[in-house]
């Protein structure tokens, strides 16, 4: 999947958080720390620094969800990281989407913090961001 299939991907799932550019996930693509897995329908984005994994970001086109695909991107992310030599993986999710978390929650992933007002809606509002952290086995 090519940086511009990623951003139309990200565009047709995101709103909050906005969604990225093709130039953002051209430039992320090019860090030695980042790496990601593509599906026809989705992907994620990752990186570890210092034996920490963060999931970036994971899109799943809404056409496909609910068949299994993210968490295929997940366990994926975790083993990807594994492999680069992660103990502790994390990563932010707005606090209104139940179906990321529940999805986050079915991987390992529990809520280890907040980001008060950490996300600006397209209205101009804003939302907590939950961390979700898990341990790597």
């Amino acid at each position: 999947m090519t940086p511009a299939e990623m951003a139309k991907l990200h565009a047709a799932c995101f709103t909050t958080p906005r969604p990225w550019s093709a130039d953002e996930f051209a430039t992320l693509l090019t860090s030695d720390t980042v790496f990601a897995l593509t599906e026809p329908n989705g992907f994620f984005l990752g990186r570890v620094v210092a034996g920490e994994a963060e999931l970036l970001t994971i899109a799943v086109d809404p056409a496909h969800r609910r068949k299994g695909l993210g968490v295929k991107l997940v366990r994926g992310f975790l083993r990807d990281a594994a492999a680069r030599s992660a103990t502790e993986a994390f990563l932010e999710v707005a606090a209104d989407n139940a179906a990321a978390i529940a999805l986050y929650q079915k991987t390992g992933f529990a809520e280890s913090g907040r980001r008060a007002r950490y996300y600006q809606k397209p209205d101009g509002s804003r939302l907590d961001a939950l961390i979700l952290s898990a341990s790597i086995a």
